[in-house]
């Protein structure tokens, strides 16, 4: 396993990277060009400059999280293959200096959805919170009037130009179900995969978050069985997973350790999170151990652990702690204890499996 962290870059990010250097067995950058809109082609420049920061801070740039796809290409519109064949020469761009994954979704309209940033937790702390009653009771007509009458109205995981545009957005999805989504995502994996693979790249997808419709569009990277589907759309090592046991574990019916057994070898790279659900469709962002959520953290480290898994993970998605300020999800102090958790578990099991007699990779060991 490779520790990374993610960086949303310059003047866009409070962290700075002497403070990641400093975060033990953590050695990668993840990152993107925030500043580039979706469909456009990356500028070599732009790579270069994110490229010499880490090198100066002694951290790699190996997984790019993410290179947004344009709304055409999952709509499936003419228009689409403009922006697929910039998709390509952005990857071109990031094999030639030395990336081997790029995570992205394939999510209609949004990444992903909160209705709460700063959530007090009963310790003090804060984190993101989905009330499913709120969102359900959302009309996106009346919601896209509200934005219209009041510029300033934020909501918490959509981009402004977003808000702007989301009931033009919607309403192109209206006719749009999810074998059609299928079928779209099909079309973009056969046309980038190929691409990917001769340049040293492995695509890797991130679940719906959450893993369920909202609004009514069409939703399809939510479940095991899908994950499955996907894999067999291009089998191939470079289409990949990102698995990301926040967003899948909003969803008990998701069991993730099992994923993680089925899809060895096809995750290269992992998204480490807990969440704390409640028995009507909410949950919480809480701290990465176990007995603070409702995700199996520790077994889905030894589930890593046992597959023998060698691709890059993260820590995702902190709490707010000890009066921190800055972006919510992504501070240093709560990614940082996060980390040394998941190292603890990994090393935990890497050590009783040596004292037992076997190796690392799960081969038997020859006593002295």
């Amino acid at each position: 396993m490779r520790m990374t962290f993610r960086w949303f870059g310059e003047g866009n990010d409070p962290v700075p990277l002497r403070y990641i250097q400093q975060i033990p067995g953590t050695d990668g950058l993840v990152w993107s060009l925030h500043d580039v809109p979706a469909g456009e082609e990356w500028p070599m420049d732009k790579i270069r400059h994110y490229e010499r920061l880490a090198e100066e801070a002694g951290l790699h740039i190996d997984v790019v999280e993410s290179v947004n796809i344009h709304e055409d290409i999952k709509l499936g519109l003419p228009t689409r293959d403009v922006y697929i064949e910039n998709y390509k020469r952005t990857i071109r761009k990031l094999g030639s200096v030395g990336v081997k994954v790029i995570c992205y979704n394939f999510m209609p309209v949004f990444d992903w959805l909160r209705t709460e940033l700063h959530r007090p937790m009963p310790d003090g702390s804060t984190a993101m919170f989905y009330e499913k009653s709120v969102i359900e009771g959302l009309n996106p007509r009346a919601l896209a009037a509200t934005i219209n009458a009041n510029p300033a109205f934020s909501m918490p995981g959509w981009e402004p130009e977003r808000l702007r545009q989301m009931e033009l957005l919607i309403e192109a999805y209206r006719n749009v179900t999810e074998e059609d989504l299928w079928a779209n995502l099909a079309h973009f994996l056969e046309e980038i995969v190929p691409v990917a693979a001769e340049n040293g790249i492995r695509m890797a997808i991130h679940p719906d978050d959450p893993p369920w419709g909202v609004f009514g569009l069409p939703r399809i990277m939510t479940s095991q069985a899908n994950f499955r589907r996907l894999l067999k759309l291009y089998d191939h090592p470079s289409n990949g997973i990102t698995l990301c046991s926040g967003s899948l574990g909003a969803n008990p019916d998701n069991d993730i350790v099992a994923m993680i057994h089925e899809f060895a070898g096809r995750i290269p790279f992992a998204h480490i999170r807990n969440v704390k659900r409640y028995d009507n469709g909410d949950f919480i962002e809480c701290s990465h151990r176990t007995e603070d959520g409702s995700v199996d953290i520790a077994g889905i480290v030894k589930a890593y652990h046992d597959t023998g898994f060698d691709g890059y993970a993260r820590p995702d998605h902190g709490r707010q702690i000890w009066d921190e300020q800055g972006r919510p999800g992504y501070g240093l102090y709560d990614r940082a204890l996060g980390i040394m958790h998941l190292w603890g578990l990994w090393d935990a099991y890497r050590y009783s499996n040596n004292a037992q007699g076997v190796k690392a990779d799960g081969q038997t060991a020859a006593h002295s």
